[in-house]
């Protein structure tokens, strides 16, 4: 078992992580996370002015300052950028964590192709950093643990629509109530830790039973 730190999680000392959508969101928090408990940090954005908050709270909480590159992870050259000077900097990536998603509303009905199109290629295809063959260089290689986050609402809700999800919640959601940044960026620290060895292949909802639920 690795030893433990005060947030209850194992440590992440001299651990390289890449993190993508970090300038906000489960990114930011994931990068605060891992800086936390030790991890060295490379973070990636499309919002410098928002990564570079990311990098100051990072350097605060783990007094290590990150490395910051701006970029969108749905254009090929940027995801070569991000991921080689990452290498470049650090020598290495031992962890990946792809958090960049974004969320369109609407229905069937009401969705554009272009909303779709916008969705897909930002959550699952974007550039794919990680995937065989998507860039080529050796790095990708040296990744131990890859994560991928799902994002299920964002920031692009007006508040009539945020405060309607928030009371949707305690009938969707078994816990009745929304997750909190928090609550996913530990579980992505523990993955990427050495105490989940033996956990690989798997994917683990972190969504307060939402997926266990038939809501109307």
């Amino acid at each position: 078992m690795a030893e433990g730190s005060s947030t209850g999680l194992a440590r992440l000392d001299g651990k390289v992580a890449l993190i993508t959508g970090a300038s906000s969101g489960i990114g930011a928090g994931t990068a605060t996370m891992f800086s936390k408990l030790g991890a060295l940090v490379a973070i990636t954005g499309r919002n410098a002015e928002n990564l570079q908050k990311t990098a100051d709270e990072c350097e605060k909480l783990g007094n290590k300052k990150p490395f910051c590159v701006v970029g969108d992870v749905c254009i090929e050259e940027d995801v070569k950028r991000i991921v080689d000077s990452s290498v470049k900097h650090y020598g290495r990536l031992d962890i990946l964590v792809n958090s960049a998603g974004i969320v369109e509303l609407g229905s069937i009905e009401t969705t554009s192709l272009e909303q779709f199109d916008t969705l897909m290629n930002t959550n699952v295809n974007n550039a794919g950093i990680g995937e065989p063959g998507s860039i080529e260089t050796t790095s990708l290689e040296q990744f131990d643990r890859t994560f991928n986050t799902n994002v299920r609402f964002g920031s692009k809700a007006g508040p009539g629509e945020q405060c309607q999800f928030l009371e949707r919640t305690k009938f969707t959601h078994a816990l009745g109530r929304p997750g909190q940044v928090d609550e996913v960026s530990a579980t992505i620290a523990f993955l990427a830790s050495d105490n989940a060895s033996f956990i690989t292949g798997a994917q683990i909802p972190i969504d307060g039973g939402r997926h266990a639920m038939c809501p109307r």
